[in-house]
Formats: structure tokens, C-alpha cells, sequence
């Protein structure tokens, strides 16, 4: 599996990367036919607090799944957006199983 993390306008975070490469491992031991992971950090301005957006892009047998999530902190939104993910394999995994 490989994961490519991406910073947009922002300065690159070694933390950041080890961090969301760490919770992508459990999804790639769970779901072996997973092959590839893009995550794309930036921030927006909002007035409201959340503007860290994290957004993941898997690629999969079939159709890529997608998620994103913006929250107060980076961390937040990436387990938000790996949340998002988890569900969307198990309704793939439920998919190929029944074909």
C-alpha cells in the first residue's frame, strides 16, 4: 500500500504524515485489496473555527472512495474522514461479497 500526503499552502508536518499513515495502516491490514491512499491537508478561513479540512481519496477495485472532513484541528479531521472511509469499505466489502 502506499499513501501520498499532500500540504497545500501550508508548511509540510512530519508528525501529520506519521500520524494519518498510522491509522491508514489498520484500514490496509483490514482491507487488503486496498492499493493506494492520497490525503490532502489545508485550511480554509472560517469564522466559525473549523477550517482544518482533511480529505482522502482511496483507490479500490472499482470506483475510488472519497471522504473529507473539516474540524478544528487536523487530527480531528482526519479520524473524521478515516471514519467515513471505514464505513464506505464495509459497504464495499458487503458489495463484492454478494457478486
Amino acid at each position: 500500500m502506499k499513501t501520498q500526503t499532500q500540504f497545500v499552502q501550508m508548511a509540510h508536518s512530519p508528525t501529520m504524515q506519521a500520524y494519518v499513515e498510522k491509522k491508514l495502516e489498520k484500514l490496509y491490514s483490514k482491507y487488503d485489496w486496498i492499493i493506494r491512499a492520497d490525503v490532502v491537508f489545508r485550511q480554509e478561513n472560517d469564522p466559525k473555527g473549523k477550517g482544518k479540512i482533511c480529505s482522502m481519496e482511496l483507490s479500490v477495485p472499482g470506483p475510488k472512495l472519497f471522504a473529507s472532513a473539516s474540524e478544528a484541528t487536523y487530527e480531528l479531521a482526519a479520524g473524521k474522514a478515516i471514519d467515513n472511509l471505514k464505513i464506505q469499505l464495509e459497504k464495499r466489502k458487503a458489495s463484492m461479497a454478494t457478486n
